[in-house]
């Protein structure tokens, strides 16, 4: 962990001449709980902001309490048990959008944070698009830490010159790339356990719809069981047949996945931009040398997002010590500490110019497509649909896995959207 080292001391020089976060009326004492899904490879960029957060408030013991499984899967469940039970943490991870919306504020168990808005004068550094993502009816509910890409093809540029492949634009140049890598004993595209083929689903959707038919999708304007869905599905069964749902899959988590991608057993990888947190920050690997990206075939100008955010529940047993951990969140400092580790780009706008030396070339890039691309948010990260219709859409998928009908799989999927309150129903 030679670079996380150079990079964490670098940062607490950069913190020195930037100054600290904005006090609190009182300093904070007492017990801090941090819940979140943020652990193992993961876990680098979220203890280097508790280390930041105690050297401003030592006098508050942080307990980084974790609950290990990719995207929150088994987070989520363990956070639904204790925020149902009355035993809330200070502060919890989750995704801006319908996972924030849907799940926690219409249910009242969140606080309003527009007041810490105005004090932080974050108005002017957070878009309005994404403050629009954490509101409702005239509240805000979470501060975000980062912008997450989630539609990046990954792949190892010299494995590629090796099998005579060149990175595909479209599903068709992608089938016939699949056809070459097959012949030589190469799996084209892995996936691993299986929120990665919702991940990998919510791209052929993109794909196959276009920016605007994919938020057609869940705002109402596109039947789920349309001729355009039965498309979807069609493709997604042929992109499927590329992969290793079949062999080893289920038993791999994205970090294994991308393992399989850097010892050369695949090709490709459609997965958010933590793996480059995993590859530069775990493995060492240099962005544009090493490692390289392009948009999923069919893609091209569109951007899809999630954020990771922090709000306060209702209730929370120490707010005074939250609170403080919010402000350093959305601050300049804060989120310069935690995105260069993570492999995500700050939420505010003015942060990277405020310490480029410290992001890479792939950083700068996503940073770059951030400010100027069509933005999408994602699906199986929370953005447009609610935890409700997620946690059933593994069984539409299963059923497609299954049965290979497209069909009867959009209608599965109306009835889970019927279910969910989600797709405009």
């Amino acid at each position: 962990m030679k670079r996380h080292l150079i990079l964490f001391i670098g940062m607490l020089a950069l913190q020195g001449i930037m100054g600290g976060v904005a006090a609190q009326n009182e300093t904070p004492t007492g017990v801090l709980e941090i819940f979140s899904w943020w652990a193992g490879d993961e876990g680098p960029a979220l203890e280097a902001l508790i280390e930041l957060y105690n050297s401003h408030y030592p006098k508050v013991e942080v307990i980084n309490a974790t609950v290990t499984g990719g995207a929150g899967v088994n987070f989520r469940a363990v956070l639904k048990t204790r925020m149902l039970g009355g035993n809330p943490p200070d502060s919890f991870q989750v995704h801006a959008g319908q996972e924030l919306i849907g799940t926690w504020v219409i249910a009242n168990r969140m606080q309003d944070l527009t007041w810490l808005y105005e004090e932080e004068d974050w108005f002017d550094v957070f878009p309005q698009d994404l403050i629009d993502q954490l509101s409702y009816e005239g509240g805000i509910y979470a501060v975000p830490v980062n912008i997450h890409r989630a539609g990046v093809l990954w792949y190892i540029p010299d494995n590629l010159g090796t099998w005579g492949i060149s990175v595909p634009t479209t599903l068709d140049e992608f089938y016939a790339i699949c056809a070459t890598l097959q012949s030589q004993g190469i799996t084209p595209l892995v996936l691993g356990e299986a929120w990665t083929a919702i991940h990998l689903w919510d791209q052929v959707a993109l794909s196959v719809l276009d920016a605007d038919g994919y938020e057609a999708l869940w705002t109402g304007g596109l039947s789920p069981t349309s001729s355009e869905m039965i498309a979807v599905w069609d493709s997604f069964g042929r992109v499927l047949d590329c992969t290793n749902i079949h062999e080893n899959a289920a038993g791999l988590s994205w970090q294994q996945a991308t393992d399989r991608l850097v010892a050369g057993d695949a090709a490709f990888n459609v997965m958010g931009d933590w793996v480059a947190g995993y590859l530069s920050t775990t493995l060492e690997m240099t962005a544009g040398e090493d490692y390289s990206w392009a948009n999923f075939p069919g893609t091209e100008g569109a951007f899809t997002w999630l954020s990771d955010t922090f709000g306060l529940p209702v209730d929370a047993p120490n707010e005074a010590a939250a609170v403080a951990w919010l402000r350093l969140l959305g601050s300049v400092e804060g989120q310069n500490t935690f995105n260069p580790l993570k492999g995500s780009i700050p939420a505010r706008i003015d942060a990277v110019s405020a310490a480029p030396e410290l992001y890479n070339t792939y950083l700068q890039y996503t940073a770059e497509e951030w400010a100027n691309e069509r933005l999408v948010g994602s699906m199986m990260h929370g953005v447009v649909a609610n935890e409700r219709f997620m946690g059933d859409f593994n069984q539409v998928l299963d059923i497609y896995i299954q049965s290979r009908s497209s069909t009867g799989a959009a209608a599965a999927m109306e009835a889970v959207c019927v279910q969910a309150g989600a797709c405009g129903f």
